[in-house]
């Protein structure tokens, strides 16, 4: 590979990896874990019992009267538009360059699709005191999806990420007082992103960049105390390690012509990413026979994700990123109807941990508030019914996106994406919990 052409390679390969890592870490996090969760926005979790809240606590299976199987499915449905507010282009043409609009389509609806999130857990009890879990969740999944018309073209067309994660659980009931437990996650992702590249000549087509990345499975772990001040207050923590990712990767670029054609390339790169630990603390209190109050909140370390190693054949790149640590807020109310029925219903608080400048198109996110209700209703003596209903208000936000596309070479063309996003989501939850 010639010099120039590799210069050319390293950056655009070093472009996709690192939009990859972006798709996984920033504001990708999936909360819905737990159906009776969602229906009090997770407010109680990390202090409740059961398989359900194996994901916010794995002491929650300590003492477990009863063997535990829960299953469950969130259907999400997003509401979104991307907006351009003048997007433009600069090529390097002689003597102080090019810009222009970046063209296309200026208004992208929808392009963060539905999904469905299933997950599911199990817990074994072995004694009055000890307990083993098993459980698999998808924390890290979604799809972003732009015509290849879009103003976005640049920085984004689709992104796929799909993550799954397996959770094995050990619990112990130390005292009446004092659960304690402990869980080893193996986690396994793959992305595949593409994106438009300009060509030297604003009347010539684009060419095309495409990622497809496949991770091994990276391994972390979390740990949990639950403490029962008195038979109506639980006080839980946990907290869930970062995971250090390696994707191997296979970069495909094409359809560059004249000067850049050298640069169209089918070679495989590799980069390593850390997706976020996560801090919990909350708290359930029986304030009445009926109504139980639920409250947590979530430190999230996002600025784990501090930068990006990209590797490639005779070289790599090291990219410093600007993510920020994040608090989670949620409080909640469960209410028992009668001994078959209970009612619940909660709000979250939950900030964006993507910055202001350098928010890319390929993730739209704003902070976001949570409302949500639902219910668990008793089918049989040994099986539980539950469902809910949630609402995501996202702030409206702005995409201020600044990069050099074929950086380090004579062709450098400097990018400068501008858009506003709007958006809301509602997510339909159902799930079942069986005892035996």
């Amino acid at each position: 590979m010639s010099p120039s052409r590799f210069r050319l390679f390293a950056s655009v390969a070093g472009g996709a990896v690192l939009i990859a890592a972006q798709a996984h870490a920033a504001a990708f996090y999936l909360q819905e874990q737990s159906v009776r969760g969602a229906g009090r926005a997770y407010s109680g979790e990390v202090a409740d019992r059961g398989a359900a809240s194996l994901w916010w606590n794995p002491a929650s299976i300590a003492g477990l009267d009863q063997n535990e199987i829960y299953g469950g499915v969130h259907l999400v449905q997003v509401d979104s538009d991307v907006n351009d507010t003048g997007s433009t282009l600069t090529r390097p043409v002689i003597p102080g360059g090019l810009t222009t609009p970046v063209g296309g389509a200026p208004r992208a609806s929808g392009p963060i699709n539905d999904g469905i999130v299933p997950n599911f857990a199990a817990a074994f009890r072995l004694n009055d005191k000890l307990a083993v879990g098993l459980s698999a969740a998808a924390p890290y999944n979604f799809t972003t999806d732009y015509n290849s018309d879009s103003w976005t073209r640049y920085d984004a067309l689709k992104s796929n990420l799909k993550t799954i994660d397996v959770q094995g659980t050990i619990a112990y009931r130390l005292n009446d007082m004092l659960d304690l437990g402990v869980g080893v996650s193996a986690q396994y992702t793959d992305a595949e992103l593409t994106s438009a590249l300009p060509n030297l000549s604003p009347l010539l087509p684009d060419g095309s960049s495409s990622l497809k990345g496949d991770g091994n499975w990276d391994y972390g772990w979390n740990v949990g105390a639950q403490f029962h001040a008195s038979p109506a207050l639980t006080i839980g923590a946990s907290y869930r390690s970062k995971i250090d990712h390696k994707l191997d990767g296979h970069v495909v670029v094409s359809g560059l012509l004249g000067p850049l054609a050298g640069g169209n390339v089918n070679v495989d790169g590799q980069a390593k990413i850390t997706t976020p630990w996560m801090a919990n603390l909350g708290a359930r209190w029986q304030v009445t026979d009926k109504a139980t109050l639920n409250a947590s909140v979530s430190r999230i370390g996002w600025s784990e994700f501090d930068q990006i190693v990209v590797a490639y054949p005779g070289g790599g790149t090291v990219s410093a990123q600007n993510y920020k640590d994040t608090t989670t807020v949620a409080v909640g109310v469960d209410y028992d109807v009668n001994p078959k029925l209970t009612l619940r219903a909660g709000v979250q608080y939950d900030p964006t941990p993507t910055p202001d400048i350098g928010r890319t198109a390929r993730v739209p996110d704003g902070d976001r508030m949570i409302y949500a209700i639902g219910a668990t209703g008793q089918i049989r003596p040994n099986l539980k019914l539950d469902a809910a209903v949630s609402y995501i208000s996202f702030d409206d936000t702005k995409i201020n996106r600044t990069e050099t596309i074929y950086a380090g070479t004579a062709a450098a063309t400097t990018l400068n994406l501008r858009g506003d996003v709007g958006g809301s989501a509602a997510v339909l939850s159902t799930g079942l919990r069986w005892s035996f």
